[in-house]
């Protein structure tokens, strides 16, 4: 009786998973579970510490350490090779066993298996709400919420490397830098290396992280957003953010220094590519009522030479 009820009960959890798998499809929504690795990728915890047992909300584990390809985000079985030990640990339940914890990483608020995959899977099919777990910690700076998407989950990661390499949030605890795809952090942090190594050439001698840092945010960084905010340049890019235009700028005016020799101060090449910007949309609206063909046509004969790199 038990193991016809095991059975039906692993067959009921795959159907389950099948319909996620479906939907995830027609919403275009991910519906994995987030690997450990691509936060450790990302991210290198500014201290560990061991938590010890704890009785942890099983909603708010959101990832898998090795079998994030078995589950699905709900960690519905998605593959049949899990029947074995999905179905040990179902028995379990209807014999009354106890099982051991867990053993999960944390990070922010949400939580990564290590050990017992199966075991949440059953307990999150069963109903259960919070699972026992031996818990390992990561300490970051920013909060991490269950409810946050994968991507949403691995930007914020990236934002807390940035914070700890940089100590930004302290130094300028003002600051507003959110860019709306991943690695774009990594890109602003090889800005501020190469911006040390041009401060300490120039005085001639080795300028600290924590200057090179502040220097960077203020003479570069900061009169970059202070022309995209003057000259309204999100209106073109509503789903952007300064910190995207701030990358494009610096782009394009590595690219015209490079054609020109000239060097070219920070307010200046946003106000170029603010002057591109204006003259595409400009353009755009002349000839928005032309036939499609047309419209391509002239905006490949007259397309300004200095344009975003990013949208």
């Amino acid at each position: 009786m038990v193991d016809e009820q095991v059975r039906h009960d692993f067959e009921r959890a795959r159907q389950k998973a099948l319909v996620h798998e479906l939907l995830s499809i027609v919403r275009r929504q991910p519906n994995e579970l987030i690997p450990y690795h691509e936060v450790r990728r990302r991210l290198s915890p500014e201290r560990e510490s061991y938590r010890g047992f704890q009785t942890v909300p099983i909603d708010n584990i959101v990832g898998s350490v090795d079998r994030f390809h078995d589950f699905d985000r709900a960690f519905l079985p998605r593959r049949g090779n899990t029947a074995g030990r999905w179905k040990n640990v179902d028995r379990a339940y209807y014999q009354d066993v106890r099982l051991p914890p867990i053993q999960l990483y944390k990070v922010g608020d949400v939580y990564w298996v290590k050990d017992g995959n199966h075991r949440v899977s059953v307990a999150r099919e069963r109903g259960v709400e919070f699972i026992d777990a031996e818990v390992i910690e990561g300490h970051v700076r920013v909060p991490l919420y269950a409810s946050m998407s994968a991507f949403e989950l691995l930007l914020q990661v990236e934002y807390a490397e940035l914070l700890r390499l940089t100590d930004l949030d302290r130094l300028r605890p003002e600051h507003d830098i959110r860019p709306t795809a991943l690695g774009r952090y990594d890109e602003m942090w090889d800005h501020i290396l190469l911006h040390q190594e041009a401060m300490s050439d120039l005085r001639g001698a080795l300028v600290s992280i924590p200057d090179a840092v502040t220097n960077w945010y203020d003479e570069i960084y900061l009169p970059i957003a202070r022309v995209v905010r003057e000259r309204k340049l999100l209106e073109h890019f509503p789903n952007r953010s300064e910190a995207d235009v701030y990358l494009w700028v610096i782009a394009n005016r590595l690219a015209l220094e490079e054609r020109d020799g000239l060097e070219i101060d920070p307010e200046s090449s946003a106000a170029l590519f603010a002057d591109s910007v204006e003259r595409e949309s400009k353009l755009s609206a002349k000839i928005g009522r032309l036939p499609r063909i047309v419209r391509r046509r002239i905006r490949n004969a007259t397309r300004p030479r200095l344009r975003p790199s990013g949208p």
